[in-house]
């Protein structure tokens, strides 16, 4: 299903992946997009989506004695996230710079269980080459499948259980589209008997069983650059329940039955980097993206066919990669100037912005603590204070991790570039 241009999305990518370590937390909160169980981190950013795990308080310490290494598993490179199911670990790597692979380990060991392969493989251009040209999608898990996004914009869905491919989309072919500049970033989502994926110039909604097409939407068309910075997200906005799709430059509301799209809100980025996972808060979008103020957007439903969307503040602080865990009414995040901060959701006032740490952090929040992870691989626990940066504790866990934290029960999974980490946090 295609649009008139107004609604057209323009789609690019980004990394953020690399070692992953696993630390003790605890049970995660209801999903309603729910992909694993409540305490299974089975997808990008976790149970919701939303970087948020409902856990018994965590320790005001990151010290040895009380977080405890279990193993480490080598590795090839790679910027997904872990998941963390059951009594097993999945992870993605590229090997040789030509092969693709998914591997299942053993949780209490990181002994694997199974592997598999296909070649996918590509140099990303400019200044992301810095980082590696490795697989970038963090994969879904649903009812006993796997659902990968490889570099190339393919969509592999795998029986969990046994490593077999159950089926394959090569999603550029779909849309005539060429092979994303950036390589593929999107993470798939699962909502119900659907997998959405933003990759091959369009929208994608198939049947989660069979692979089978229900609907594109958001075409950029044929030859034209396809790759996107951002994953989807499903929220309830102004009473609907509807899909949030963030292109370069624009964040769409599409509707989940059909594809149609329910409004259109321009997210001017440099270079079309809207990265952030799209985040609502009271019915308003908070965008934040790079080299570009930060902007909330409220959105009013006119009637049963409109929206209207208006600005409800601006202020100067610029976002990058991080996107927001938000406590309280106020968004803790980490800018594009190296710095955590938090933000106030109604008026758009900066509280705290704190010292300079690294080029990248991604962000759990449990109750009124932050865990976050940076690219330079310190684990940081601060306070989610809106009076001030009170960091807790840091600490060094590994050289160079990209990919997104994971934590399920007590413990938090991190991945670095070279290999996957296991701590118990007592």
């Amino acid at each position: 299903m295609k649009y008139a241009p107004q609604y057209m999305a323009k789609l690019n990518v980004c990394t953020i992946c690399c070692c992953v370590v696993v630390l003790s937390l605890a049970s995660a909160s209801t999903f309603a997009q729910s992909p694993g169980t409540d305490s299974d981190w089975a997808q990008w950013r976790g149970p919701a989506r939303d970087g948020k795990v409902n856990a018994a308080p965590w320790p005001e310490t990151l010290s040895k004695d009380r977080l405890t290494e279990n193993w480490q598993k080598p590795l090839g490179p790679s910027y997904s996230g872990p998941l963390v199911v059951g009594d097993s670990v999945f992870v993605t790597e590229t090997v040789d710079k030509k092969d693709e692979f998914v591997r299942c380990l053993n949780r209490k060991t990181g002994e694997q269980k199974w592997e598999v392969n296909w070649t996918g493989s590509m140099k990303v251009p400019f200044f992301a080459r810095a980082n590696g040209s490795w697989i970038r999608s963090t994969p879904a898990y649903s009812d006993g499948k796997l659902y990968v996004g490889g570099i190339r914009d393919v969509l592999v869905c795998i029986d969990a259980a046994s490593g077999k491919i159950l089926w394959q989309k090569d999603l550029p072919s779909l849309n005539n589209a060429p092979a994303p500049m950036f390589g593929c970033v999107c993470s798939p989502l699962v909502d119900g008997e659907a997998v959405y994926m933003q990759a091959g110039g369009a929208m994608h909604k198939f049947n989660k069983q069979t692979g089978e097409s229900i609907w594109q939407t958001a075409s950029d068309g044929p030859g034209k650059n396809s790759s996107v910075f951002s994953s989807p997200a499903i929220e309830t906005i102004a009473g609907d329940r509807q899909m949030l799709v963030q292109g370069r430059d624009n964040l769409l509301g599409v509707d989940l039955e059909t594809g149609k799209v329910l409004w259109d809100q321009p997210t001017p980025a440099f270079r079309g980097m809207s990265i952030i996972t799209p985040t609502v808060f009271n019915d308003m979008l908070f965008i934040s993206n790079y080299q570009h103020p930060t902007t909330m957007v409220s959105i009013q439903k006119m009637d049963s066919q409109s929206y209207q969307l208006s600005e409800k503040w601006k202020n100067k602080a610029r976002g990058y990669m991080t996107t927001p865990v938000i406590v309280d009414g106020h968004a803790y995040t980490f800018l594009q100037n190296q710095r955590f901060a938090c933000m106030e959701l109604e008026t758009g006032t900066v509280k705290w912005s704190s010292e300079k740490f690294a080029k990248y952090a991604s962000l759990i929040a449990n109750g009124n603590r932050v865990l976050a992870l940076t690219a330079d691989g310190d684990l940081i626990l601060f306070a989610a204070n809106p009076d001030k940066f009170e960091m807790i504790d840091r600490r060094k866990v590994t050289s160079d991790s990209w990919a997104h934290l994971a934590v399920s029960g007590n413990e938090v999974f991190v991945r670095s570039i070279d290999g996957l980490l296991s701590f118990d946090w007592k």
